[in-house]
């Protein structure tokens, strides 16, 4: 791709202390309003007058920005494929990174970066906005700010935050472990499962016990891989026979993440265990994650959830949807070894579920 690459001076007096690489992929964070009102674009080479006390930072940073930027709405495997292939093309030349990404599917990038770079030993930060950088209430410019000084933070010489991660609105979270639940509200993150990593006051106060710890023989590995013959069902009442047969029926189909009720649980009609033992039975392999935004799946605490259990059905324990889902096209693209597949499924890979619970 042909990226546009702008180097900031933001040094004041002082040396430069540490270096962040910017990637922007689009989102409201990088919009501005034109002369007529609209939304159009911000040039990155201007962010200082929007920012000016980026320069009292003294962080050398570099902005490489997609040639077209891009509503998160479109996000696409490729995307995912070209902000983790510049991280690992840059890895060894800045302390950190962060990502400037649209809201709507930055759960589902923030988790699939957690399996692309294996091995990280440096934060990568996605950030974003809820308002436009320009906006006189924009949220824009807190988190921005907020996201370089995470990128940066060190103690003892050690990146403080070395995994991939959200920050938004004052809370920092793992980027594999929360979800996009306000559209209106600053607070558009949340991580039921998992607690934050920080929380932004006065000061940054980080969680380290939830941090994943710093390992210096870790080496950097990134994989471009991924299948996404995949899909998302989600239960509800009235769901039929026909429905599920279709979706489960689909030329290619190799994985299903199923979105149960509560605690994994399903109808338990004989339709409904039918057409799972006979999506089972063509080699579909079946991931079992829960509708609600806490709590884990526990199959065999009632009976419905018990039956699939018995038929095959893979539980997600504590997964969330976004992460599951990119979980299972990462796997199928790395892995051609279905029982190794349905293994590293319930296994955690990065931190994105817990060991408890995985039935």
């Amino acid at each position: 791709m042909n990226y546009k690459i702008v180097r900031l001076n933001t040094v004041a007096k002082s040396e430069i202390t540490s270096s962040v690489l910017i990637i922007y992929t689009g989102g409201t964070l990088g919009m501005s309003y034109d002369a007529s009102g609209a939304l159009v674009p911000f040039n990155f080479g201007q962010i200082l007058d929007k920012i000016p006390t980026l320069t009292h930072m003294n962080i050398a940073i570099t902005v490489i920005s997609f040639p077209e930027p891009i509503d998160s709405s479109n996000v696409n495997m490729q995307h995912w494929v070209d902000m983790a292939y510049i991280i690992y093309e840059n890895y060894d030349s800045y302390d950190g990174f962060v990502i400037l990404h649209g809201t709507d599917t930055m759960a589902y990038s923030a988790s699939m970066l957690s399996y692309m770079l294996s091995g990280l030993t440096k934060p990568v930060v996605f950030t974003g906005a809820q308002l436009p950088i320009s906006a006189m209430r924009s949220d824009a410019r807190e988190n921005l700010m907020t996201a370089l000084e995470i990128a940066t933070a060190k103690a003892n010489g050690r990146p403080i935050v070395p995994e991939v991660c959200i920050f938004f609105n004052h809370m920092l979270l793992r980027g594999n472990r929360c979800k996009k639940v306000q559209s209106v509200h600053f607070d558009a993150f949340e991580s039921e499962n998992y607690p934050a990593l920080a929380e932004a006051g006065i000061i940054i106060d980080y969680n380290f016990a939830a941090i994943q710890p710093f390992d210096e023989g870790k080496k950097l590995s990134y994989s471009n891989k991924m299948d996404n013959n995949v899909m998302i069902v989600k239960l509800f009442p009235g769901i039929t026979e026909k429905v599920l047969d279709a979706c489960f029926d689909m030329d290619g189909l190799k994985g299903v993440v199923l979105e149960t009720y509560g605690s994994g649980n399903s109808p338990s009609d004989a339709w409904f265990t039918g057409a799972i033992k006979r999506a089972i039975a063509k080699g579909l392999i079946i991931l079992n994650v829960s509708q609600c935004n806490g709590g884990r799946v526990i199959q065999g605490r009632y009976q419905t959830s018990k039956d699939l259990l018995d038929m095959g059905v893979l539980s997600g324990g504590d997964i969330t949807t976004e992460a599951a889902i990119t979980k299972m096209m990462f796997l199928l693209g790395n892995e051609t070894n279905k029982q190794l597949i349905k293994q590293k499924l319930i296994t955690p890979l990065a931190g994105e579920m817990s060991l408890m619970g995985l039935n």
